[in-house]
């Protein structure tokens, strides 16, 4: 379903700022694989996923989404493929708009513009029953504009506006890191009830080594744009962080050093 091949990314080449963000990196991903992803900064985790989303091109290698080479597809023609949620809860929606409108593009994204009724009562009865996954209270405030909600509030309905056209891959940078603890885990628990219900592929990168171990089926972490730990399967689920620390430290050569990490144990 995801095939990244020897991707390699250089940022300002050949000049005092040159800096390698992925080393011909390689990555599979099955259908339903839920990937959590964790490394130190500028381990190029962030890069990979722009990578993936056609935000930069690549310098060389291959990215295959369900069987279509993307690779020197631009961003918005990629977007059919993806979903994605960012750190900042005030980039996946628009502020200005009432929460309905926000769903109501996100359902129509790929679709011709016509001059019909914005938003059908078919519609709207549809909205309500989504927004009762997310047990916000937001099924009540459809006519609400979104610059009113909370963060927690504004990055659930935009994790729900990423998954409406059940995407070939969710990409997920790091979504809660801007929330409050509690919010945090009340955004966590939603995810993984929308990732189950679709079977959605998903990278989700994190800077918390517990809930890297906890959530997903597969966890990798990376180092100086690579790969360098990938557990799966029961292994994940028996995994300490501990345990994490000396596989990253046996497979990179180095001691992991990330105090965002850290503190997060």
């Amino acid at each position: 379903m995801l095939d990244i091949v020897n991707v390699q990314k250089t940022f300002n080449p050949g000049t005092i700022n040159e800096k390698k963000a992925l080393n011909g990196i390689n990555l599979h991903l099955d259908e339903g694989d839920f990937v959590t992803v964790i490394g130190g900064n500028g381990a190029g985790k962030s890069t990979m996923l722009n990578m993936i989303a056609g935000v930069y091109p690549v310098d060389c290698g291959s990215i295959v989404i369900d069987g279509v080479d993307v690779t020197k597809l631009p961003e918005y023609k990629r977007a059919k493929y993806l979903g994605r949620v960012f750190q900042d809860p005030m980039t996946g929606t628009a502020a200005d708009m009432q929460i309905e409108e926000n769903l109501a593009l996100a359902a129509r994204r790929g679709k011709r513009r016509t001059l019909r009724v914005g938003i059908t009562k078919k519609e709207r009865k549809e909205y309500k029953e989504l927004l009762k996954i997310l047990g916000l209270g937001l099924e009540e405030r459809l006519t609400a504009k979104v610059g009113l909600l909370s963060g927690g509030q504004r990055q659930a309905l935009t994790l729900l506006m990423a998954t409406l056209k059940k995407p070939k891959l969710l990409l997920l940078d790091e979504h809660t890191a801007a929330l409050d603890p509690k919010t945090a885990q009340k955004v966590l628990d939603i995810t993984e009830e929308v990732v189950a219900k679709d079977n959605l592929m998903t990278i989700m990168i994190t800077h918390n080594m517990a809930d890297a171990i906890r959530v997903g089926n597969r966890l990798i972490m990376m180092h100086e744009g690579r790969v360098v730990v990938d557990v799966k399967g029961e292994e994940k689920k028996n995994l300490t962080i501990e345990q994490l620390l000396q596989l990253f430290e046996a497979s990179s050569g180095s001691q992991f050093t990330s105090d965002k990490v850290m503190l997060s144990k």
